[in-house]
């Protein structure tokens, strides 16, 4: 399975033990990947601001640091090893195994961090940006959290002592069984954007997602 994945990463270690530690779940007793997700969680956080501080120019820190964080979540990381199939590929113990292990998105993250880490120890800086060049998901293409984008327009609304933002259900169209709605979301008497979902609360996200990419933060 190792070499399965090396083939997927487009990269083969020098030192294969080093991928091996980093599939090797905690569960599998010593020389798990816990130590090189911790060393993976950094490499993660400095290559990523590194890459959208060149490829943003425009972008003030709150908007980098929105960015960053949507790019180095759990959803993201858990994105990417799916991708790569890397819990096919994890060493855990068949206890682990039958409550689905291999597809926890926990699970994955840690994997996918500890295999950074692991391309990183073996190849260096420039191994793992290519890692992550190649396989990162664009922020738009990440599935979040549900709340996370009324709650981060919110945040970024808010941060200098600003009300909280409104929703209007613009416009409702479709037989019940297939509705479609449009929201608007609005902030100190002015429309920001609008948003299109088969529910009121999809619809809201949208439009809190489209705010969030004209302020330059999504």
């Amino acid at each position: 399975m190792a070499h399965t994945l090396m083939d997927a990463l487009g990269y083969t270690f020098k030192n294969p033990s080093l991928l091996r530690q980093a599939l090797t779940h905690p569960s599998m007793g010593k020389d798990d990947n816990q130590r090189l997700e911790f060393l993976g969680d950094a490499v993660l956080q400095y290559l990523m601001s590194d890459i959208l501080y060149a490829t943003h120019p425009k972008d003030q820190e709150g908007g980098l640091t929105h960015l960053r964080a949507l790019l180095v979540c759990e959803d993201a990381l858990s994105q990417v090893a799916r991708g790569l199939h890397v819990g096919e590929a994890l060493l855990m113990d068949r206890g682990e195994e039958l409550t689905g292990g291999r597809e926890k998105p926990s699970v994955l993250c840690d994997a996918m961090e500890a295999i950074l880490a692991a391309v990183y120890l073996d190849g260096g800086l420039d191994a793992a940006r290519g890692i992550i060049e190649r396989f990162w998901p664009k922020p738009e293409d990440i599935r979040r959290p549900m709340q996370d984008s009324k709650g981060a327009l919110q945040e970024a609304l808010q941060a200098g002592g600003g009300d909280a933002p409104t929703y209007v259900i613009v416009e409702q169209s479709g037989p019940p069984h297939s509705p479609h709605f449009v929201a608007a979301v609005h902030h100190g008497g002015r429309e920001l954007a609008r948003g299109e979902g088969h529910s009121k609360k999809l619809a809201e996200q949208a439009a809190a997602l489209a705010a969030l990419r004209a302020m330059g933060k999504a």
